[in-house]
């Protein structure tokens, strides 16, 4: 049987161990020669690995995946046997079953970031795709805009520009929900929506910016839909219910804007009480208006298809070029015939004097103008397209007129400027564009309902990128529709007043306008009720998490949760925009906000996707940092093409909370991508970061490699290297070195020349030459190297109490250099019990390297009697697929067995060899000469035999070499040992095992087994390493039982966590 050796070093802060030695003794335990002198000996050549990881408190893993009391006393019911090298840490590492068995919700899970640990959601989430993201968008996306607004865009910007401010903001969007359904499949996303993605990718500062402004937008929008409503009340539904009136046709619009105050106040006082009296109110009509919504659009596609042979009337009586408003007068002529008398119209009276006909005082544009009646909606066929193609835009005050018309050029009163349609504001593509955007808002609805669906991650990019390719297609062919079915001045004409103060678009609607009246109200009404809804949540998540003082106050709410403070500011703010009493005002406003919530959107996904940090691992593949850098850039045009001036002041909002939440000094760590990116870069990134553990997701491979130098200061074991190459995927840094002790001066020579040798690896790594025996390095969680004998139980003892995390590849110089490719096979992961996620992250971490690139991988876990077999491979599948990491999965299931004679027979001669270890007492120096013997001739054998390494250098110490020196005390415990051995023969002879000791060899016998039927031909195996006893007493048999659990398997990694979760579902 082959002697295997270990080759170990460990550093804790100052000093590194060597001391281990072992040589062959006696013919009767040639398969067991080990020495004991403190600590055990080793069969196994191991390369150790150990992760730094501090942290205060409570180190263990979260309290969640602790085993109950309850289950702690039933656990010697099945430990006994199968487990029994892992009982006395079952209450710091429980078993797999147990921790699957919490994992049915996903919410139920700890994921070491305190802010999630309450989240847990009452009743499952069942809602789909269609329910739960698709309608929601649409309903939040379609609103007051394209009702009031989208005619009178196409009548003043054309077909040609409306299609490409459509285009802009659709594309903005699309473009940034991209970037979202990366962040949102990148884990769960609780409550908070945007707000939890933006601040959780870039940090507290940028988040708390961010999440404000979006809170902003989100209470001007709902300004926005109720002025909406009201405007369409005022206007079209119950024109008599004005409370405001003037004789002076001049201060019309002053008397509107004050009822729209009036009853925007109203209004929006109705729905605070609605809104604070329950949400379930609000949630049960939001059907109903999505409802209205959908006929209104099928109304306008069915109004223009039938408009093809039927056009409806809505003629339009003209002056000259000149529109008039048509509600002022009943017959679009100047005089009337009544009976045989023509007499003055209505119309006539308007403009003339009161008179007779031949000698009145009329208008002299009236006298030298026709009046005609052309067809307001002349139908798809009629090819107004033509005349509708191009932009014209119009000065405020400005008569809307109609080209091609005969019109004599004549000054007219302006006591009759009342008469003529006019534009009430100055337009311009860049205010159209301002206008126009909230339309394509809304896109963030499924995002915010994230807790509420059956499968978020792959709900949420499909439904929202469905949604925006939906409302796209409909805004753009409603473009299209309305300027091929329309006259070019009803489309300009904001209010209808040429087509008898009708809605525009509810003119080409079919039945009837009222369809796109009614649909039209209560779509702004229910658009209103769920912006009033979201936005003081979304205050309440950002009071809760504390990172602005002044506002934590709003955090509070009725007991059952509800925001009532956060409700009450909304309300104030959304009133400032119901004073303001203009939707065209108001519009670009929340679309400044929109647009800087969507431009951090887009930041955020390109940051993380450049960082490429080990826990972004979204599952909507097709994004890409260059499609998120577009975006951003679309969103900062479009605020300055909207207004610069509202751009600036809105930017400025957002730099002063920044600035004060940087001031204020915002203490959380929520692994974002801004510390990231400061975790990557240099020396001034290093200064800021915060003192304390880095996040969960920013946790990635800092690697301190020390190499082991021979006699030339040549590297003794290259693959050190190449393994540390292949397993920093996650972007961390590697600082590879070597020590050399003696006199710098004597040695000086020899520190340049290592240094040389290790830059010269090929590597890229950041290399030194340590002279010293001790050193703090603090940027280091992951400490990699190797000399040559491990103490293992005291190693292993100490990384845990130092909260290290400890990695063992045995055999390292069999793993494959950077130049193989492992075509097939697979990554075993042998998970029996939890230990903070490292077993599932060192596969991914590996599977990014070209050599492991095509393995794939395989996550086998360990039932028990007890166990729901099925029921842990399903929550198994779900915690991988929450985890976005892919991986076949299987459940090994033992049972009980009756421990069998090889086991008791091993477990026998182990002890045996203990005891004689310890009868033997030999020195150190001995031992360590006739155990370097041992290892060299071992290490000719077997490299020679099982593999060939051209970068490693065997030495060869012939036998003769090695001289034993016979001193005094030698010779007396030669005389002492031939005196006594009979009694110590016969004391070996008598010797009964250990119950403790003939357990734990079963279960590492009975893992074996499995392991290797299973795993035999892996490329790769892992699995937990169990902790040594916690009696000391028992630490000769620790390594005994790795061997066993080990063998007959070529490349084994067996990894010990550090005390903490290296990996997340959570975004």
């Amino acid at each position: 049987m082959p002697v295997y050796h270990l080759d170990v070093a460990l550093s804790f802060g100052v000093t590194f161990t060597c001391s281990l030695q072992f040589s062959r003794h006696d013919l009767l335990f040639q398969n067991f020669t080990y020495y004991y002198q403190h600590v055990a000996f080793v069969r196994l050549k191991f390369t150790v690995f150990f992760f730094y990881s501090t942290g205060h408190g409570n180190h263990k893993e979260d309290s969640p995946f602790l085993s109950s009391p309850d289950s702690a006393s039933k656990k010697n019911d099945f430990y006994d046997r199968n487990l029994a090298l892992f009982e006395e840490e079952l209450d710091i590492r429980p078993k797999v079953s147990s921790l699957l068995s919490r994992l049915v919700n996903y919410t139920n899970i700890t994921q070491g970031a305190k802010e999630h640990e309450e989240e847990e959601s009452a009743e499952s989430p069942n809602m789909g795709t269609l329910m739960g993201v698709y309608l929601p968008c649409l309903q939040n996306i379609f609103g007051v805009i394209l009702f009031l607004r989208l005619t009178w865009i196409v009548g003043m910007a054309g077909i040609i520009q409306s299609l490409l401010i459509v285009l802009m903001c659709c594309s903005c969007t699309m473009l940034t929900a991209i970037s979202m359904s990366a962040i949102a499949t990148n884990g769960v996303v609780p409550a908070g929506g945007a707000y939890f993605m933006i601040s959780r990718s870039l940090g507290p500062e940028f988040g708390g910016a961010v999440g404000l402004c979006f809170y902003l937008g989100t209470t001007f929008a709902s300004a926005m839909y109720i002025l909406g409503a009201i405007e369409i009340f005022l206007k079209y539904l119950v024109p008599q219910a004005a409370i405001f009136h003037t004789a002076d046709s001049q201060s019309s619009d002053s008397a509107m804007l004050n009822n729209m105050r009036v009853y925007g106040s109203i209004c929006l006082s109705l729905m605070a009480v609605v809104v604070f009296v329950g949400v379930k109110y609000v949630n049960k009509l939001a059907s109903l208006f999505l409802a209205c919504v959908i006929i209104s659009i099928v109304s306008i596609y069915a109004g223009a298809i039938k408009s093809i042979s039927h056009p409806p009337e809505f003629p339009i009586c003209m002056l000259g070029n000149r529109t008039l408003v048509r509600d002022l007068f009943d017959v679009c002529a100047k005089t009337v015939v009544n009976g045989n008398i023509t007499e003055p119209s209505q119309l006539w009276e308007r403009f003339c004097v009161p008179g007779n006909m031949s000698s009145a005082q009329c208008d002299d544009y009236f006298i030298q103008n026709n009046v005609t009646e052309i067809q307001g909606i002349p139908g798809l066929s009629s090819g107004i397209i033509r005349d509708n193609m191009w932009g014209d835009y119009m000065m405020k005050g400005e008569i809307l007129d109609k080209a091609g018309l005969q019109s004599v050029d004549a000054h007219g009163a302006a006591e009759n400027l009342y008469m003529y349609v006019s534009a009430d504001i100055a337009t311009s593509f860049t205010l159209l564009v301002g206008i126009f955007f909230p339309s394509a808002t809304g896109i963030m609805a499924g995002s915010n309902r994230s807790g509420d669906l059956r499968d978020a991650q792959k709900s949420i990019p499909v439904g929202t990128i469905l949604a925006i390719t939906t409302t796209s297609l409909v805004y753009i062919s409603s473009v299209v529709l309305f300027g091929s079915c329309i006259e070019g001045v009803v489309l300009r004409d904001k209010f209808g007043d040429a087509v008898r103060k009708n809605l525009v678009v509810g003119t080409l609607s079919w039945p009837s306008p009222w369809v796109i009246v009614i649909g039209s109200f209560f779509s702004t009404v229910g658009a209103g009720l769920q912006s009033l809804t979201g936005a003081p949540r979304l205050l309440q998540a950002i009071a809760k998490d504390n990172i602005i003082p002044f506002l934590r106050v709003f955090g509070h709410g009725k007991t059952n949760g509800e925001p009532t403070w956060a409700l009450l500011l909304t309300a104030l703010i959304a009133e400032l925009g119901i004073l303001i009493a203009s939707l065209d005002m108001v519009a670009p406003i929340l679309s400044m906000f929109f647009l800087m919530c969507y431009l951090f959107v887009n930041l955020a996904c390109a940051v993380q996707t450049l960082l490429r940090t080990p826990n972004w691992r979204p599952r909507f593949r097709y994004y890409h940092w260059a499609l998120s850098f577009l975006g951003m850039s679309m969103c900062l045009a479009l605020m300055f093409i909207s207004s610069w001036y509202y751009a600036i002041v809105a930017m400025g909002i957002a730099g002063m909370i920044y600035k004060y939440i940087e001031y204020q000094g915002a203490e959380k760590e929520w692994g974002d991508g801004i510390r990231g990116l400061s975790l990557s870069a240099a020396r001034y990134a290093l200064l800021r970061l915060e003192v304390g553990p880095p996040h969960t997701k920013n946790w990635r491979p800092q690697l301190l490699v020390l190499l082991k130098l021979d006699e030339d200061l040549h590297v003794k074991y290259p693959r050190m290297l190449t393994f540390a190459s292949q397993l920093k995927a996650g972007k961390g840094l590697t600082i590879v070195g070597s020590v050399v002790q003696g006199n710098f001066l004597d040695s000086f020579g020899e520190l340049q020349a290592a240094e040389q040798v290790i830059a010269g690896t090929g590597q890229p790594i950041y290399c030194t030459v340590l002279y010293c025996t001790g050193m703090n390095v603090k940027i280091h969680n992951f400490l990699m190297y190797i000399t040559l004998w491990l103490q293992t139980p005291y190693t292993v003892r100490c990384t845990t109490a130092a909260h290290l995390a400890l990695m063992v590849p045995k055999n390292v110089s069999f793993y494959p250099s950077n130049h193989e490719r492992f075509t097939d096979g697979s990554i075993d992961v042998w998970w029996i019990v939890h230990d903070g996620g490292m077993l599932m992250l060192l596969p991914f971490l590996l599977k990014q390297h070209k050599v492991w690139r095509k393995c794939k991988m395989r996550i086998f876990t360990v039932a028990q009697m007890d166990d729901n077999s099925i029921q842990m491979k399903k929550d198994l599948a779900t915690f991988l697929y929450q985890l976005r990491i892919e991986a076949e999965v299987e459940v090994v299931e033992m049972h009980d067995s009756d421990i069998s004679a090889y086991t008791y027979e091993r477990t026998l001669m182990m002890e045996q060899r203990s005891q004689m270890l310890r009868q033997m007492r030999l020195s150190s120096a001995e031992r360590q000469r006739e155990a370097q013997l041992v290892k060299d001739r071992h290490s000719l054998v077997r490299m020679g035999s099982l593999y060939s390494d051209e970068e490693e250098e065997v030495v060869d110490i012939p036998p003769d070499k090695v001289h034993m020196t016979w001193t005094r005390e030698r010779c007396e415990a030669e005389r002492r040992n031939r005196n006594n051995a009979p009694e110590n023969f016969r004391e070996l002879m008598s010797l009964k095992p250990d119950q403790s000791n003939v357990r734990r060899m079963h279960t590492a016998v009975k893992l074996n087994e499995v392991i290797v039927n299973r795993s035999h031909d892996a490329r790769l195996v892992l699995l937990n390493m169990p902790g040594p006893p916690r009696n000391t007493d028992g630490d000769e048999n620790y390594m005994e039982f790795l061997e066993v659990l080990t063998e007959g398997l070529e490349r084994v990694l067996l990894v010990r966590g550090g005390g903490r979760e290296v990996i997340t579902i959570y975004s």
